[in-house]
């Protein structure tokens, strides 16, 4: 039914063709594409990068037999299987520039959605099949069950011991992944790539050190056939993606007619760098601007020591001097400053070498990302689930300087503002939502600091010895002792005459 001048009508297959006359949708037959790849963990980022990757292919008129079977695990993710099988898998990508301009396409390379707490051995069936040769993860730090004091495997997790008792159908994502490779094992039937897009580093090793050891405990040959026989190829992704808010839901409808329950904005820049394991297959990711290396190594200690450390920089003084959205606090001088003083002198000497990256232009480019007005990213967003965050993206910056006698006198102040932030009341006395597994173990530590200043340092399962490096601890006790005397804002002003300080 064609749409009058002014009305939305929803996003559907049916409703494509009309939808086709205002945006760009699939130039290819939905109806031909047949899944590939399993994908665990559809939100916002998979939808702006991976499942946008296969679209751009299917655009050209191939990888058809490489579409993506949506699986939801956690109770979160009902939302999304409702609106994806409502929208037939279909959703609207916005990319937003910086000069206003907007590039919307409906991307249709999502062609199945599953929801495990229905209907498990569905999940599993659609993982055992033949055709699915990839099994895609972004699962956030959190899925690989890590045990925070050990680094291992965390046994005595309640849904992990759920999933081990005798004739239990697995629920969780390692435990549903286990079951279908030894499935195909016991058929005859070559294993699925498990590829890990998770922001964490070795993510691919992680993945097959976590879920290895999962199935272990399950029965041991199990564990040493997926070592051996299933490839977990390493690989770098980037783009920033907000959370979608109910603003861009209606922009979508009034600029383009769209009614779409879950639209997805993002920045422009898109990079995806995966390591060349695929022996079942895949698609020609790099057609579509992957770059396909024999080591990601490199490429994402950049990101990770870089972009994603500069994001927790930015966050915790950024919530306290008062801002709310990213692009705001990234335009401003002090907070410029703060980022690359800490890019360049404490994480860049961290870094390998890097293939074909030029890292002066990169790091000037991440702060013009940060700075696009249009993406309106929350600076809340950047201060959620920190615990996960700052050890695996900051705190090996700081041990490493620490080893070689190098500056880490940001990155201690960066640790001081988490500190400072996780006390749950900012600088005019309002209370701060803190959104974090360990919440309540983090802000009891920080409320002590009044009397106890190394009360939140001295946490051992997230900071280990840390706190007995006497360089750092002195660090540390003065940037938290400004914080709570002069404010975030005066602290960046006295980090900046720190440095100049300490140069001359």
């Amino acid at each position: 039914m064609p749409a009058l001048p002014g009305e939305t009508l929803p996003l559907n297959a049916r409703t494509l063709a009309e939808h086709a006359k205002r945006v760009p949708v699939p130039a290819y037959d939905r109806r031909l594409v047949t899944t590939g790849i399993v994908h665990i963990g559809v939100g916002g980022f998979h939808r702006a990068h991976q499942a946008m990757y296969l679209d751009t292919l299917m655009n050209e008129g191939t990888a058809l037999e490489w579409g993506v079977c949506g699986v939801g695990v956690m109770p979160a993710d009902r939302r999304m299987q409702q609106v994806m099988t409502a929208q037939d898998g279909l959703y609207t990508l916005v990319v937003k520039h910086s000069d206003g301009t907007w590039q919307p396409r409906v991307i249709g390379s999502i062609v199945e959605y599953l929801y495990a707490p229905d209907d498990p051995e569905a999940v599993i069936a659609k993982m055992t099949d033949q055709a699915t040769r990839i099994v895609s993860l972004t699962i956030t730090e959190g899925g690989y069950n890590i045990d925070d004091t050990s680094g291992g495997f965390d046994q005595t997790n309640p849904a992990v011991l759920a999933d081990l008792k005798p004739g239990a159908l697995p629920r969780t994502a390692f435990g549903l992944i286990i079951e279908a490779l030894w499935r195909r094992r016991n058929l005859g039937v070559p294993p699925f790539t498990v590829l890990s897009c998770d922001n964490l580093q070795g993510n691919g090793r992680l993945a097959r050190r976590m879920l290895t050891a999962f199935a272990c405990l399950r029965e041991p040959a199990i564990g040493d056939w997926i070592d051996q026989e299933v490839p977990f190829p390493s690989c770098m992704v980037d783009r920033i993606t907000p959370e979608t808010t109910d603003a861009d839901r209606a922009e979508v409808r009034e600029r383009l007619g769209i009614d779409d329950r879950w639209p997805v904005v993002c920045e422009p820049f898109t990079q995806w760098i995966l390591e060349d394991d695929f022996p079942a297959g895949r698609p020609a990711y790099q057609q579509a601007g992957a770059q396909l290396v024999s080591e990601v190594e490199p490429y994402e200690l950049m990101k990770l020591r870089l972009l994603n450390a500069s994001h927790q920089a930015m966050a915790y003084f950024g919530y306290l001097a008062g801002y709310r959205l990213v692009d705001e606090a990234a335009r401003d001088p002090a907070f410029q400053d703060l980022l690359l003083g800490y890019m360049n002198e404490e994480a860049t000497p961290t870094l390998l070498p890097v293939p074909g990256i030029d890292l002066d232009t990169y790091k000037h480019t991440l702060i013009e990302r940060f700075s696009n007005p249009q993406i309106r990213d929350t600076i809340a967003r950047l201060c959620a689930f920190s615990s996960d965050r700052i050890p695996k993206w900051l705190l090996p910056v700081i041990r490493q300087q620490l080893a070689t006698g190098g500056e880490m006198r940001r990155s201690a102040a960066v640790v001081a503002s988490w500190a400072r932030y996780a006390e749950g009341i900012d600088e005019d006395g309002q209370p701060i939502e803190i959104v974090d597994r360990l919440r309540d173990t983090l802000t009891t530590r920080a409320r002590c600091q009044r009397d106890n200043p190394d009360a939140f340092i001295t946490n051992r399962a997230i900071f280990g010895d840390l706190a007995e490096n006497q360089r750092f601890l002195d660090a540390y006790r003065s940037a938290l002792a400004s914080l709570r005397q002069r404010g975030a804002r005066a602290t960046l002003a006295w980090l900046t005459t720190q440095s100049k300080s300490a140069r001359n």
